[in-house]
C-alpha cells in the first residue's frame, strides 16, 4: 500500500515553490489480543533472588496473549477461539497447584511418586505429588512463567503457529506486576 502526500511549499531557501506530490510506502500489521477472565490460574510458588529464597505464597495469575501476523484467506490473523481454547488448556493445567522449578541451580526437587520434596539450603518443603506441577524452568518468576506458557501455546497451535510473526504472552501476578515473554519469528 502506498499513500500520496501533497505538499504545498510557499517559501523555500532552495526555491521549491508550489505544490509537490510525494508517494510514500506504508506498511500495515495486524494483531489480535486475547485478555479473557477465563485465562486466570491460582497457584503457589516461591522464587529465589540475590541468594535468598522467598516464603511459599500464591497468586491469582492473569494471562494475556498478543499475536501479530499476516491475514489469512479469511482475513484473520488467527482464530480467536483456537487461541482461547489452547490458552485455557494451559492455564487449567497450572490452576491450584504448587509450581516448582526443575532446572534451578539451588532448589533441589525430587519426586518419589507420592511426594515431592523441594530443598533450598537448610529449608525443606514436602508436598503431595498430585498437588505439584514440576516445570522445566530455572525459577518460577512471572517472566519465566510467561515464557513457559508462550512456548506451550506455540506447540499447541501446531502448524498455525508458523505464520505468527510475533507473539507476546503476559503473566500478571499482582494487579499490574507483569512478566512478559516476546517471541519474534526468525523471518
Amino acid at each position: 500500500m502506498s499513500v500520496l502526500f501533497t505538499l504545498r511549499v510557499k517559501n523555500s531557501s532552495r526555491g521549491a515553490r508550489g505544490i509537490h506530490q510525494v508517494r510514500c510506502g506504508m506498511s500495515e500489521s495486524f494483531e489480535v489480543h486475547i485478555a479473557k477472565a477465563e485465562h486466570v490460574f491460582s497457584a503457589a510458588h516461591f522464587i529465589t533472588f540475590a541468594n535468598q529464597c522467598e516464603r511459599l505464597h500464591g497468586h491469582n495469575y492473569h494471562v494475556t496473549a498478543e499475536i501479530t501476523g499476516p491475514l489469512d484467506e479469511n482475513r484473520l490473523v488467527i482464530d480467536f477461539l483456537l487461541v482461547r481454547r489452547k490458552l485455557l488448556e494451559i492455564t487449567t493445567e497450572l490452576d491450584h497447584y504448587v509450581l516448582l522449578p526443575k532446572q534451578h541451580p539451588q532448589i533441589r526437587v525430587k519426586e518419589n511418586g507420592q511426594e515431592v520434596t523441594a530443598t533450598f539450603a537448610e529449608r525443606r518443603w514436602v508436598f503431595p505429588s498430585g498437588d505439584c506441577r514440576l516445570l522445566p524452568v530455572p525459577n518460577t518468576t512471572s517472566e519465566l512463567l510467561a515464557a513457559y506458557i508462550g512456548q506451550r501455546l506455540f506447540e499447541a497451535l501446531g502448524g498455525v503457529a508458523a505464520k505468527i510473526e510475533r507473539a507476546t504472552v503476559k503473566v500478571d501476578e499482582c494487579d499490574g506486576q507483569v512478566g512478559v515473554w516476546v517471541h519474534h519469528s526468525a523471518g
